[in-house]
């Protein structure tokens, strides 16, 4: 019985690990966007410099697996909370990686004024964030339907991008003179795009958490 409860503690510092390390991915996202709303370069810079800490964290949440494998010799579902951790860490590094791409686009364009409001980004990441929080949520409680949910989400993220790049185009014609500020607006777009799909990897496996088989949400 002690051995068990002891293999639940570690089983449960790893989870409170990988939901610190969700919680300050969430922080980059927002930071980089409201650099890039403000063109507030300083606080670009600070969303790439704290991305050191988040791939500390996936070190730190990969090794407490390891760890946890090689003590425990997990087997079933206890062996798929550890992998679909690792799984999840993962996603969460992308997740962390793209918004440190989105303040290195943001220090690219500068305090050069924007060729066009940015106002459908926030709108976007509104959302991104919500898919994030209800995730963390279908992982917390290993609920099947809430992760299925954060899927459907993405297709409003897709949707977005669509649109996005379609608006991209039009810029591209009227200010030809601007044609480096919209790349890296179409390339802000795309890691949005890129997150959602990473947040649904998160979904997936958390399904397969639950139900022990592989479900393709996308």
């Amino acid at each position: 019985m002690q051995v068990r409860k002891n293999f639940e503690m570690e089983l449960e510092q790893q989870k409170q690990a990988l939901l610190k390390m969700v919680e300050f991915s969430n922080k980059m996202l927002v930071d980089s966007v409201e650099a890039l709303r403000t063109q507030n370069l300083e606080l670009a810079q600070q969303v790439i410099d704290s991305d050191k800490q988040l791939n500390q964290m996936e070190i730190d949440v990969n090794d407490k697996a390891i760890q946890i494998i090689a003590k425990e010799g997990p087997v079933a579902k206890d062996l798929r909370k550890v992998i679909v951790s690792l799984k999840i860490s993962s996603d969460v590094e992308r997740i962390g990686d793209l918004a440190v791409n989105i303040a290195k686009s943001t220090l690219i364009i500068g305090k050069e004024p924007l060729v066009a409001e940015i106002t459908e980004i926030p709108r976007v990441i509104e959302i991104i964030k919500d898919m994030l929080h209800k995730s963390v949520s279908a992982f917390n409680y290993e609920d099947v339907s809430i992760a299925k949910y954060v899927a459907d989400q993405d297709d409003k993220v897709d949707e977005y991008y669509g649109k996005f790049l379609q608006e991209m185009i039009t810029l591209f014609k009227l200010y030809p003179n601007n044609t480096n500020q919209i790349l890296q607006l179409s390339f802000i777009c795309r890691y949005i795009e890129r997150i959602g799909d990473h947040i649904t990897n998160i979904a997936e496996n958390i399904v397969y958490l639950v139900k022990g088989k592989r479900y393709d949400l996308d």
